[in-house]
């Protein structure tokens, strides 16, 4: 998967902003405030941070060498994935959208009746 493709399925996401919090290099996907994906747009090779349940985490890095602990990043809760590498699309959204799942069901009660409202 392409940067633009994956940038396009985040886009897609209910309540999804992009966002340059840190540096005008490492794009931010964010539900609600909240981040479930990262990308920086300066490395030679194509990948993304996003967050997974710990045990999902280590499933995913022992079933595939594109899949490495979260750099930069809390590497019980997220992964770095490189994204042209031989991952199916499939499992890159499916990767994508359990990212997002997990910060939506972390949302205050509010900011969940703020989304279901979008």
């Amino acid at each position: 998967m392409n940067i633009e493709t994956f940038r396009e399925y985040c886009l897609m996401k209910k309540g999804c902003e992009e966002t340059f919090p840190f540096d005008e290099v490492t794009l931010v996907f964010k539900v609600m405030g909240k981040m479930f994906a990262l990308v920086p747009l300066d490395e030679e090779i194509a990948k993304c941070n996003l967050k997974a349940d710990p045990e999902m985490s280590i499933e995913l890095r022992e079933a595939h060498d594109q899949i490495i602990p979260g750099f930069h990043m809390n590497k019980k809760h997220w992964n770095t994935v490189r994204l042209e590498e031989g991952l199916s699309d499939k499992l890159i959204t499916e990767m994508i959208d359990h990212s997002y799942d997990l910060v939506v069901s972390k949302l205050t009660k509010k900011l969940k009746a703020e989304l279901e409202k979008l």
